[in-house]
């Protein structure tokens, strides 16, 4: 086996400038200790900018003591870096994820720096960006300086993320566990609803798309009766595992992998991690790639599920802000939600709990100001809550008025209703 010439974190960042732009690796991949050198040099650095999607694990981007050190621009927001985006000291790209790889691509955002975690080489040299490619492929190949923090419990993945060690500038090897979601412990009696009516939509020989959260993990526990299923998705999860080593979810009718599962990223439990490590029935690809439209569509029955802050009476769907507050990211919403409804026999879902914890709707006459479309309403198809579901395409304003208030929460459907007719119906004056 080749060996890499590891060095300390601290040797390894020293290469980062004021004024540099820097990558950070994404979701279960986030290179925590490299992170935590980085910060440590804060006193050292000025208007340095890190750029990067979801960040997990501890991670801590808010310290007051770096504000002046790092400049957070977030291409997806998470709870890492919420509060620093929303601030002076940070800001977001709203972008499809699909097309993020362009930014760095063609110098939109070009990177001084990408600091990655990797798997150990392999006999030829060979490391692997294990649980997120994503949009990791394209930083490292445009980098002018790589630095990996090599770890022995990153899973070692098939597909498009295997680099070898000549691509690094510097390495430091770090043996850390990985930040672990358990979706399936977020589980309600809401969830379950909308798991159930969304896996009256699956059919037999349908491809899957999965987002983020617990109510995707919970349909997949309602799909052990199913029949050769596929999965192509942006992220998956623990939910998966028990339909592949079943059999449920074989690939075997998809038109593109068949065979083989496709995702970009992974976040999950140990499990997950120990089932993807050198599996090759999974293929962990570019994001440029798995979310590319015209992929997407020619898999067949593809159902694609996905979340929503609020969706309003004509169907404009917030799914990355509240209000004017940066929450989230547009992701990869629209590039399945585009792809699925161009699938022969697919199915583009928005699911969301008929209300907030603090029983504020969900379905609302008008988006809170400031709110970001990510989904429009000329994209939206079907809308599924705890109280059913509705496809609003092909439905005019006021059919699909009507047809999201009978799925809304019963609380709240007089007032959607005082709504609609203040919209919808002339000449009647409302007591």
């Amino acid at each position: 086996m080749l060996s890499i010439p590891y060095i300390t974190a601290a040797e390894a960042v020293k290469c980062v400038e004021s004024g540099n732009r820097v990558f950070i690796h994404g979701s279960a991949a986030t290179p925590a200790h490299l992170l935590k050198a980085l910060q440590n040099r804060h006193s050292d650095l000025k208007n340095v900018e890190l750029v990067s999607i979801t960040t997990l694990g501890d991670v801590d981007f808010d310290n007051p003591s770096y504000r002046e050190s790092f400049y957070v621009n977030s291409l997806f927001v998470s709870a890492a870096n919420r509060a620093v985006v929303n601030s002076d000291d940070g800001d977001y790209v709203p972008i499809f994820l699909s097309q993020i790889p362009q930014l760095f691509r063609k110098n939109i955002l070009p990177l001084d720096v990408a600091i990655i975690q990797v798997s150990p080489p392999d006999d030829h040299g060979y490391c692997s960006l294990g649980t997120s490619v994503d949009i990791a492929r394209a930083a490292v190949d445009v980098a002018k300086y790589v630095i990996a923090q090599v770890n022995p419990l990153m899973p070692r993945t098939h597909g498009e993320g295997f680099i070898h060690m000549s691509k690094f500038h510097a390495a430091v090897w770090q043996k850390a566990t990985l930040p672990e979601l358990d979706y399936s412990a977020q589980s309600s009696a809401i969830t379950e609803k909308i798991a159930h009516n969304i896996a009256q939509l699956v059919e037999d020989g349908a491809t899957l798309q999965l987002g983020i959260g617990s109510i995707p993990d919970q349909v997949l526990k309602n799909l052990t009766n199913h029949k050769n299923l596929g999965l192509h998705t942006e992220m998956l999860s623990d939910g998966v595992i028990p339909l592949i080593e079943s059999g449920v979810i074989n690939n075997s009718q998809k038109k593109l992998n068949n065979g083989r599962s496709v995702t970009a990223f992974m976040a999950g439990t140990r499990k997950l991690y120990d089932f993807v490590h050198d599996n090759p029935a999974l293929r962990v690809m570019d994001i440029s790639y798995v979310n590319d439209t015209s992929i997407i569509r020619q898999n067949q029955k593809v159902v694609a599920i996905n979340s929503a802050i609020e969706i309003d009476l004509t169907g404009q769907v917030c799914a990355d802000s509240i209000g004017t507050y940066q929450y989230s990211g547009i992701g990869g919403q629209m590039d399945f939600m585009r792809g699925a409804s161009l699938s022969e026999g697919g199915k583009p879902i928005i699911a969301l709990p008929s209300v907030t914890n603090k029983g504020i709707s969900r379905i609302v006459p008008f988006l809170k100001e400031g709110a970001g479309v990510v989904t429009t309403r000329g994209h939206v198809h079907w809308v599924i809550t705890e109280y059913g579901m509705t496809n609003l395409f092909g439905k005019s304003l006021k059919q699909r008025a009507k047809a999201l208030i009978e799925i809304a929460h019963p609380d709240h459907r007089e007032e959607l209703e005082k709504a609609y007719f203040s919209r919808f119906v002339k000449n009647v004056v409302l007591q």
